[in-house]
């Protein structure tokens, strides 16, 4: 993570206030790891508000390609990474269900950035974050998360799937892995200092 303290403790040197807390978002589709994510790479222990799914629900959940997901987030997710004494990055995941998008402006504010979680088994689920972060102007990676047992695709057939513009990063990741979020916060992070 050395890349993402150098990167990031320029900026906080140059701040007036001391400590510096920085916002990264975790977006993407119903089940595609967002709340994995944040909990992998969360130093504390991370805030969930996870419900059951219920059978009530179940008109509204399209749970298909993700069957085996019990839970869903209707809030957010927040975790905490410090990076430095008084520099901190904070990670808040949003809800991935249409219902819940009107928290999504909230959470946006004042973000440095998002990484953009891709399930290529609904890829489909992820054109929502990908045009909310465009419309606004906030930097985004994607991350596709190879899901054990899934067909693997290229970086290139995810962004012309996606028609992203050919400066979007776009990372295979295992949203389990801490390593593996390190390098997207990474990317995130030179990104969003590329288009400044």
């Amino acid at each position: 993570m050395a890349s993402v303290h150098s990167d990031l403790s320029v900026s906080a040197a140059a701040s007036p206030w001391g400590a510096v807390a920085l916002k990264i978002l975790v977006a993407g589709g119903f089940g595609a790891g967002k709340t994995t994510l944040v909990g992998a790479l969360s130093e504390i222990r991370p805030l969930r508000t996870e419900e059951q799914l219920s059978e009530l629900g179940r008109p509204l959940d399209d749970t298909s390609g993700v069957e085996a997901k019990r839970t869903t987030t209707v809030a957010m997710d927040f975790g905490r990474i410090d990076l430095r004494p008084g520099l901190a990055l904070y990670l808040f995941g949003t809800p991935g269900q249409d219902r819940f998008w009107f928290v999504w402006d909230e959470l946006a504010q004042g973000a440095l950035g998002a990484v953009v979680l891709a399930d290529t088994r609904r890829l489909s689920d992820c054109f929502p974050s990908v045009d909310f972060f465009e419309q606004r102007g906030i930097p985004f990676v994607i991350a596709v998360n190879c899901f054990e047992g899934t067909e693997a695709y290229a970086p290139d057939d995810v962004r012309e799937a996606l028609d992203l513009d050919p400066g979007v990063p776009v990372l295979l990741c295992d949203a389990r892995r801490r390593e593996d979020g390190r390098e997207l916060l990474i990317q995130l992070v030179e990104h969003a200092a590329a288009r400044r």
